[in-house]
């Protein structure tokens, strides 16, 4: 497994913990996806940001992720991760999102730093 994406991904974890959403900037690609929910997903740095912003005042700036079992694929500059997701928040029994999750993250190797490029912590599940 790669440790450097393994490390990455806690590290995002901890920025959406403590909503820096700035740093959080930093570990995806400049046009990265990010699936806000099935059937929405946002382009860009600055709208996953508007994204990241509106998912925590959701969660009533409480929501805590945390990745279990990780499985990663990777051929020279690419790299899939299949990761077991939780998250925690204070409203989590009455949200209508699942809080356990099989996502799915797509990392590019640009410049020879590891960035996310598709994040979905839906994974597999759109197809439902």
């Amino acid at each position: 497994m790669n440790k450097e994406i393994e490390n990455l991904i806690h590290q995002a974890d901890l920025a959406i913990k403590e909503e820096r959403f700035d740093d959080l900037l930093e570990f995806y690609t400049d046009d990265a996806i990010l699936v806000v929910k099935p059937g929405m997903e946002v382009q860009g740095k600055e709208n996953i940001k508007k994204a990241f912003i509106k998912i925590a005042e959701y969660f009533k700036n409480s929501i805590v992720p945390t990745q279990g079992k990780m499985i990663m694929i990777e051929t020279n500059d690419t790299a899939l991760v299949l990761s077991q997701t939780f998250l925690d928040a204070t409203n989590k029994e009455t949200s209508e999102y699942s809080m356990e999750r099989r996502a799915t993250y797509i990392f590019r190797k640009i410049d020879n730093r590891w960035l996310c490029a598709i994040d979905n912590s839906y994974g597999t599940s759109l197809l439902d």
